[in-house]
Protein backbone atom coordinates (compact mmCIF):
# COMPACT_ATOMS: atom_id res chain seq x y z
CA UNK A 1 0.00 0.00 0.00
CA UNK A 2 1.30 3.51 -0.73
CA UNK A 3 2.46 5.56 2.37
CA UNK A 4 3.27 8.53 0.68
CA UNK A 5 0.70 11.49 2.62
CA UNK A 6 -2.68 12.28 0.83
CA UNK A 7 -2.76 15.66 -0.34
CA UNK A 8 -5.35 18.40 0.95
CA UNK A 9 -8.52 18.61 -1.48
CA UNK A 10 -7.67 22.15 -1.46
CA UNK A 11 -4.47 21.21 -3.02
CA UNK A 12 -5.93 19.81 -5.65
CA UNK A 13 -8.47 22.23 -6.84
CA UNK A 14 -5.32 24.64 -6.48
CA UNK A 15 -3.50 22.02 -8.80
CA UNK A 16 -6.53 21.94 -10.98
CA UNK A 17 -6.58 26.00 -11.04
CA UNK A 18 -3.01 26.12 -11.90
CA UNK A 19 -3.57 23.81 -15.11
CA UNK A 20 -7.03 26.11 -15.89
CA UNK A 21 -4.77 29.11 -15.97
CA UNK A 22 -1.80 27.46 -17.99
CA UNK A 23 -5.12 26.51 -20.57
CA UNK A 24 -6.65 29.41 -20.51
CA UNK A 25 -3.09 31.15 -21.69
CA UNK A 26 -3.04 28.56 -24.30
CA UNK A 27 -6.68 28.82 -25.72
CA UNK A 28 -6.09 32.91 -25.34
CA UNK A 29 -2.82 32.60 -27.56
CA UNK A 30 -4.99 30.29 -29.88
CA UNK A 31 -7.72 32.70 -30.03
CA UNK A 32 -5.77 35.76 -30.35
CA UNK A 33 -3.01 37.17 -32.18
CA UNK A 34 -0.15 35.77 -29.63
CA UNK A 35 1.66 32.33 -30.14
CA UNK A 36 0.92 30.08 -27.99
CA UNK A 37 4.69 29.87 -26.38
CA UNK A 38 4.56 33.80 -25.69
CA UNK A 39 1.13 33.89 -24.18
CA UNK A 40 2.25 31.26 -22.07
CA UNK A 41 5.24 32.41 -20.79
CA UNK A 42 3.96 36.48 -20.73
CA UNK A 43 0.56 36.08 -20.00
CA UNK A 44 -0.99 36.73 -16.50
CA UNK A 45 -2.29 33.55 -16.38
CA UNK A 46 0.70 31.59 -16.94
CA UNK A 47 3.06 34.03 -14.87
CA UNK A 48 0.20 33.47 -11.75
CA UNK A 49 0.19 30.00 -12.42
CA UNK A 50 4.03 29.65 -11.59
CA UNK A 51 3.76 31.91 -8.81
CA UNK A 52 0.92 29.42 -7.16
CA UNK A 53 3.86 26.92 -7.86
CA UNK A 54 6.36 28.07 -6.08
CA UNK A 55 4.48 29.66 -3.36
CA UNK A 56 2.86 26.45 -2.82
CA UNK A 57 5.35 24.10 -3.01
CA UNK A 58 5.51 22.61 -0.07
CA UNK A 59 2.25 22.27 1.12
CA UNK A 60 2.58 19.37 -1.87
CA UNK A 61 5.80 18.01 -0.82
CA UNK A 62 5.62 13.94 -0.48
CA UNK A 63 2.53 13.94 -2.22
CA UNK A 64 1.44 13.09 -5.66
CA UNK A 65 0.67 16.41 -6.54
CA UNK A 66 4.62 17.15 -6.03
CA UNK A 67 4.99 15.26 -9.14
CA UNK A 68 2.67 17.62 -11.30
CA UNK A 69 3.77 20.52 -9.37
CA UNK A 70 7.24 20.07 -10.76
CA UNK A 71 5.63 19.34 -14.13
CA UNK A 72 4.18 22.52 -14.48
CA UNK A 73 7.12 24.59 -13.72
CA UNK A 74 9.59 22.41 -15.60
CA UNK A 75 6.51 22.84 -18.56
CA UNK A 76 7.48 26.46 -17.82
CA UNK A 77 10.89 26.59 -17.67
CA UNK A 78 11.81 24.69 -20.89
CA UNK A 79 9.44 26.64 -23.09
CA UNK A 80 11.52 30.02 -21.58
CA UNK A 81 14.66 28.57 -22.53
CA UNK A 82 13.45 27.12 -26.40
CA UNK A 83 11.95 30.65 -26.91
CA UNK A 84 15.75 32.05 -25.88
CA UNK A 85 17.08 29.27 -28.29
CA UNK A 86 14.41 30.41 -31.07
CA UNK A 87 15.10 34.37 -30.31
CA UNK A 88 19.00 33.86 -30.89
CA UNK A 89 17.94 32.02 -34.32
CA UNK A 90 16.32 34.98 -35.29
CA UNK A 91 19.19 36.84 -34.42
CA UNK A 92 21.55 35.06 -37.28
CA UNK A 93 18.89 35.81 -39.74
CA UNK A 94 19.48 32.20 -41.68
CA UNK A 95 18.46 30.78 -38.32
CA UNK A 96 14.81 31.97 -39.28
CA UNK A 97 13.39 28.77 -40.42
CA UNK A 98 14.41 26.50 -37.57
CA UNK A 99 13.15 29.37 -34.86
CA UNK A 100 9.51 29.28 -36.89
CA UNK A 101 9.68 25.45 -36.31
CA UNK A 102 11.13 25.71 -32.46
CA UNK A 103 8.39 27.58 -31.89
CA UNK A 104 5.67 25.04 -33.88
CA UNK A 105 7.04 22.62 -31.86
CA UNK A 106 7.34 23.81 -28.49
CA UNK A 107 3.99 25.21 -29.08
CA UNK A 108 2.41 21.67 -29.63
CA UNK A 109 4.90 20.23 -26.60
CA UNK A 110 3.13 22.93 -24.28
CA UNK A 111 -0.66 21.96 -25.51
CA UNK A 112 0.49 18.46 -24.70
CA UNK A 113 2.08 19.06 -21.33
CA UNK A 114 -0.91 21.42 -19.99
CA UNK A 115 -3.53 18.68 -21.91
CA UNK A 116 -1.43 15.37 -20.04
CA UNK A 117 -0.84 16.78 -16.96
CA UNK A 118 -4.58 18.22 -15.93
CA UNK A 119 -5.97 14.24 -17.51
CA UNK A 120 -3.90 12.55 -15.13
CA UNK A 121 -4.70 14.95 -12.38
CA UNK A 122 -8.25 14.14 -13.07
CA UNK A 123 -7.75 11.06 -12.75
CA UNK A 124 -5.73 11.50 -9.76
CA UNK A 125 -3.07 9.92 -11.01
CA UNK A 126 0.95 11.39 -11.02
CA UNK A 127 3.42 12.50 -13.23
CA UNK A 128 6.29 10.45 -14.58
CA UNK A 129 9.10 12.58 -13.71
CA UNK A 130 12.69 12.04 -13.93
CA UNK A 131 14.60 11.71 -10.40
CA UNK A 132 16.35 14.56 -8.65
CA UNK A 133 19.48 12.68 -9.15
CA UNK A 134 19.38 12.56 -13.02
Amino acid sequence: MNSAPTPTPGMVRLTHLIYGLHAFAVVSALLGSATIILSFLASLPSLLAVVLNYWNRGAVRGTWLESHFRWQIRTFWWTLGWVLIATLLVITIIGIPFALLAILVVSAWVVYRVARGWWRLADELPMPLPTDGQ
